[in-house]
């Protein structure tokens, strides 16, 4: 394989999808023309099953379309999208404690909150981004303060229920890696010395906390101190989280000129957590695995998603952009492989989002409160933006055998 024409075919794929398949399916299905922000509930043909809107994507796909915007196509409705997600957050999805719900009511009327803050983390990426695409820095500056407000809420006691609760203390993975990315999204809008600090401590806290050598394992939830909890839940591997934290760090570490010790502890994330996700008998980023290879709780411990693969497609990516071992780009070439083969509606457009783990679907709809624009046409943009980036450094020369 000629590595220039693997990554120019890739790079080209990567746009082509994204302009012509993902965005215009939920520029057409999604946005809500009357109300403002984007439905996701729909089936596999684009048809409203439900109009109850997830708050996660009013700023996750506030955030795509602009971020699509920015490095794919100066298209004036991607930006007008953006906004109008921005908008509906700011009219109806935050309460009045300053906190965010998770649904609202496609009018916008509140539905529930739950204890999380990725509302919040997602409503201020597109708030940054979006002042990146249309130069308007208020909305930087109001990213920044919904960030600080975030810190405020996980570092006051009294605030947020507990992660499991109050007789077992415990710290989560999630809240930890998502504040990486968020805090570098905003940063590439506004700078602060609040949002490195805070990357900062979460790089500290995966490598205090939650990766475990002795398992080459970076556990999902772990004692206050780190500890090992061996029970079901303590002994939980989300590979395609772990994948996703590894190419937040290997972002982070290029940014610091390729921060050799922070390149290390991705790579190493990385390695591990493909070890534990990919598949070997059906291919594919498996769900859940237990760190000492008992059975795992979750009815889903052995499906394929759509997103853990989308993950490992960046991450090996950035893998190979830091490193120049062959054998990141193989792993990109065997989860694109694999992900083209079984996620892509050829018929409707868009990608089924759950499949059984010999890559059939479990069922067909393009979209729920979890599943909707984000990390496919994420991964289509990453994609794109890094094939480029490496090509500009190759000799044209390279060859790798698959």
């Amino acid at each position: 394989m000629n590595v220039t024409e693997y990554l120019t075919c890739w790079a080209a794929s990567y746009k082509n999808d994204l302009i012509n398949n993902i965005m215009p399916f939920w520029m057409k299905y999604g946005l809500d023309q009357v109300n403002g922000g984007v439905y996701t509930c729909v089936n596999r043909d684009g048809s409203l099953m439900d109009t109850t809107k997830s708050v996660w994507f009013q700023g996750r796909f506030g955030f795509i379309a602009a971020f699509a915007y920015n490095h794919m196509d100066k298209n004036s409705e991607w930006l007008s999208a953006s906004k109008s997600c921005i908008d509906f957050i700011e009219r109806h999805c935050f309460d009045t404690d300053g906190r965010m719900y998770f649904e609202v009511t496609g009018d916008g009327r509140s539905l529930r909150k739950r204890r999380y803050v990725f509302s919040e983390c997602f409503a201020a990426i597109a708030m940054s981004e979006y002042a990146l695409a249309s130069g308007d820095r208020v909305y930087a500056e109001k990213a920044l303060e919904l960030f600080i407000r975030v810190l405020r809420f996980i570092t006051t006691p009294g605030i947020l229920s507990p992660k499991y609760c109050d007789t077992l203390s415990l710290r989560g993975h999630s809240i930890t890696m998502i504040l990486i990315n968020t805090a570098s999204r905003i940063r590439e809008a506004i700078d602060n010395p609040v949002l490195t600090a805070r990357i900062d401590d979460s790089l500290s806290d995966l490598k205090t906390f939650f990766m475990h050598p002795e398992f080459h394992a970076l556990l999902e939830t772990v004692g206050e101190n780190g500890e090992f909890i061996d029970t079901i839940n303590g002994r939980i591997i989300n590979p395609g989280h772990c994948i996703e934290t590894a190419w937040f760090i290997l972002e982070e570490s290029r940014y610091r000129g390729w921060d050799k010790e922070m390149l290390e502890t991705a790579l190493t994330i990385l390695d591990w957590s493909w070890e534990w996700g990919w598949d070997k008998d059906f291919g594919g980023i498996i769900n859940f695995r237990d760190c000492r290879n008992l059975p795992v709780q979750d009815y889903s411990q052995d499906m394929k998603f759509w997103w853990p693969q989308t993950e490992a497609i960046i991450a090996t990516l950035y893998a190979y952009e830091a490193t120049g071992d062959e054998k990141y780009l193989k792993m990109h070439n065997q989860v694109s492989d694999w992900t083209y083969a079984h996620f892509p509606d050829r018929e409707y457009g868009e990608w089924y989002g759950y499949l059984h783990r010999d890559g059939s679907v479990a069922q067909p709809a393009k979209g729920n409160i979890f599943k909707g624009p984000f990390h496919i046409p994420r991964m289509m943009i990453k994609g794109h933006v890094l094939c480029n980036e490496i090509l500009s450094g190759l000799s044209g020369t390279e060859n790798i055998k698959l």
